[in-house]
């Protein structure tokens, strides 16, 4: 099972990534910008730059979700249109009952489903061939942003702990197992899976 969140680069850039300073790359994870914490204060607090830390630490989320249901070029339009309803519905945001990145998803959920019924409703010679059938169905939305949250959780984690976590549950590996792969004391595998899945359990509750 493969996690990795890092999207091709849209076609059509949204305004935040035109605009972006000399050295910025897109798709910085949060251990190596800012933390999640960080970004939340920054945005309830309504700081000039909270916006810009909000799309570099979740815009690669954002924008995976949108990318698996939508072309390239609508799905960064989708990204830039979170960004900016999140921006201006900011009161509603309530760190206490979820995560900003989970409240993102949800937002980024309801405009693909949006997007994809729109497409649906225009005229089927206005549509491009790939796009007349089979569009994505809101459970598979859902489905997708389930996945990707959990994708997220894990980023929040230590590196040794999603590494240990990483070969328990996608390579099948005993914890003796993991302990000999990693040189790590058996009881080290053992704690940090319990602590690791233990912080992903609480990031997923204020997500959800």
């Amino acid at each position: 099972m493969s996690l990795c969140l890092a999207p091709a680069r849209p076609r059509t850039e949204p305004a935040f990534w035109a605009a972006r300073p000399a050295g910025y790359s897109h798709g910085v994870s949060s251990t190596e910008a800012q933390t999640g914490d960080d970004v939340e204060h920054a945005f309830v607090a309504g700081r000039d730059d909270a916006l810009r830390m909000a799309y570099d630490t979740y815009g690669r989320l954002v924008y995976s979700l949108c990318r698996r249901s939508l072309d390239a070029e609508a799905a960064a339009d989708v990204t830039q249109e979170v960004f900016v309803a999140a921006w201006q519905a900011r009161g509603r945001f309530d760190p206490a009952r979820g995560s900003l990145a989970g409240w993102l998803v949800t937002i980024a959920r309801n405009k693909v489903i949006d997007s994809i019924r729109a497409q649906a409703r225009r005229p089927v010679t206005a549509r491009e061939p790939d796009q007349s059938d089979g569009a994505t169905a809101p459970s598979a939305v859902d489905a997708t942003a389930d996945r990707l949250l959990v994708a997220a959780a894990m980023r929040e984690l230590p590196d040794r702990a999603q590494r240990v976590i990483r070969l328990a549950f996608f390579d099948d590996l005993s914890h003796q197992e993991i302990a000999e792969r990693t040189s790590l004391p058996l009881g080290t595998v053992k704690s940090d899976i319990r602590r690791g899945l233990e912080r992903m359990r609480r990031h997923l509750e204020r997500g959800a």
